[in-house]
């Protein structure tokens, strides 16, 4: 992401928060420093991206250069569907956009598959780790998946038979 499409993000954050640039800095950034970022004459640093975001309650997901949440839900899913669980699950990792639903489907998933790839290869611990993990996120959200949870606690209890 550019830094205009960033400033552009910024002060419509703050726009639809209805306050100034004045109330946005407080003590923590000039305001002048504040328009240069909205104009994309500055590029802010992580540590002001995450003051703005706090103040604004927006997450870092929509601030942070580069991440794209309907991309990187996309991405995830082509992995996963690639048989790249541990991919599919590095992209959607803590997933505090809105579409947190679809992210939990989609690690439910990949957990299920890496504790099947772990099982195959005698890891149970790994094994057992990742179905309770793939258990637990498939009952999670609208995505909710029965199979996928059932699946996950029958390998489970094969491999705590074991």
């Amino acid at each position: 992401m550019d830094a205009q499409k960033l400033g552009r993000k910024i002060r419509e954050a703050r726009l639809a928060k209805r306050l100034t640039q004045s109330e946005v800095v407080g003590d923590f950034i000039t305001r002048n420093m504040l328009s240069q970022i909205e104009s994309g004459a500055a590029t802010p640093s992580m540590k002001t991206l995450e003051y703005l975001s706090k103040v604004l309650s927006v997450p870092m997901s929509q601030l942070v250069p580069g991440d794209d949440p309907i991309e990187t839900l996309t991405q995830a899913k082509t992995a996963l569907a690639q048989g790249q669980a541990e991919r599919a699950l590095s992209l959607v990792g803590d997933f505090i956009y809105d579409l947190h639903d679809e992210s939990d489907a989609i690690a439910a998933r990949a957990h299920l598959m890496l504790a099947r790839q772990f099982a195959q290869h005698h890891e149970y611990v790994s094994a057992a780790t990742h179905a309770r993990l793939a258990a637990e996120r498939a009952q999670r959200g609208i995505y909710a998946c029965a199979d996928v949870r059932v699946s996950a606690l029958s390998l489970l209890d094969e491999i705590e038979q074991s």
